[in-house]
């Protein structure tokens, strides 16, 4: 499917910038899917003012693969969708592992109606950055793309301005996700990106939990030979935006709102901290990222759209200490939940 194809409506959408959450995994207490909560999250993304979903994506556990949850999981998300709105919505698919496995996952999604896939590298860490570009091109025959620097913390591979050049300059990519928490290789995405002349094709999202705002609201100058380009980032794909959604798609609107300004107002500047915050307290920073997921559950678990923060991987749950870092930020920043908007609503996402 070339990006042509999306309909009008979610093609705008993506080119312009929206917020997109990467959608948590409800599970039961037997780490079987809970598809009431599932389906209860998917509602809520969507009355929260969500752009799209990505769905299969990090935040979702790359282990549903393993699980034969990827195509139930999916389907899941898309039909309640369908189901529950009729404004564009963009369709995210997460495609991971190597190049026969990620074709694969792209056929899936498109044949569910997924608009996009979310292409993770981590399966391509010992591969040359021309290997990895013929990966890309390969999966993108299949659907269109959004590309993904995650960070090295959870699977990431570091890659190099020319990568994304080169990436940048195949035809079907629509959009990268930038998320390598790292000013340095945040910038050389966007040099590579203008260098591929790809600035008005492929759109900039933040996936930079550690940098959210900022990012969404400052411009960015690229020097190449004495020629000045600015651009900015459209949108986000996040896995913060799994949670206090409704106040994500508010603060996104303040950070739009202001762009192309001659100033910036600095309450919006400094909410960027506060943002950030809460992100390492729900993202387990402190121990490098291992309750992330689990962070996540229970900001969700709290509100009523979990019925508990287990993960595929039994494993994988909270950090020591990482509740009271919870507690800590739900205190002090609590104006930026949407608790009010949550408990409104809950009944007739879960019915």
């Amino acid at each position: 499917m070339h990006h042509s194809k999306i309909e009008a409506g979610v093609r705008r959408l993506i080119a312009e910038g929206t917020v997109i959450p990467a959608h948590p995994l409800a599970l039961d207490a037997n780490r079987a899917l809970d598809s009431i909560h599932q389906r209860a999250l998917t509602r809520y993304y969507i009355d929260a003012g969500a752009g799209g979903l990505a769905v299969g994506v990090h935040t979702t556990q790359f282990a549903i693969r393993e699980a034969g949850l990827y195509r139930p999981v999916l389907e899941l998300a898309a039909e309640t969708a369908v189901g529950w709105t009729k404004r564009p919505l963009a369709l995210v698919a997460g495609l991971a592992g190597p190049t026969r496995q990620a074709v694969a996952e792209a056929e899936i999604a498109r044949g569910i109606g997924y608009h996009a896939g979310l292409l993770s590298l981590a399966a391509m860490k010992s591969a040359s950055e021309h290997e990895i570009i013929d990966h890309c091109t390969a999966v993108a025959r299949e659907i269109p793309l959004v590309g993904f620097y995650l960070q090295p913390a959870v699977g990431g591979v570091i890659l190099s301005a020319d990568f994304w050049r080169r990436f940048a300059a195949i035809d079907n990519v629509i959009a990268i996700k930038i998320a390598p928490f790292n000013r340095y290789r945040t910038l050389d995405v966007l040099r590579g990106v203008a260098a591929a002349g790809a600035l008005d094709r492929v759109a900039l999202y933040t996936g930079n939990d550690d940098h959210i705002l900022l990012d969404l609201v400052l411009p960015f100058d690229l020097r190449d030979r004495g020629v000045t380009t600015r651009t900015y980032f459209r949108g986000g794909l996040l896995g913060h935006w799994s949670v206090w959604t409704a106040s994500a798609v508010r603060q996104f609107e303040m950070c739009r709102a202001a762009r192309n300004k001659a100033t910036v107002p600095s309450d919006l500047l400094a909410l960027d901290a506060r943002v950030t915050d809460c992100n390492s307290a729900f993202f387990d920073v402190i121990h490098d990222f291992h309750g992330c997921i689990a962070g996540c559950h229970e900001v969700l678990r709290r509100q009523g759209l979990l019925d508990g923060i287990w993960c595929l991987d039994p494993a994988e749950g909270l950090s020591p200490g990482q509740i009271e870092e919870i507690d800590r930020v739900c205190n002090e920043h609590a104006d930026l939940s949407d608790d009010d908007f949550v408990g409104a609503n809950l009944d007739k996402w879960l019915a």
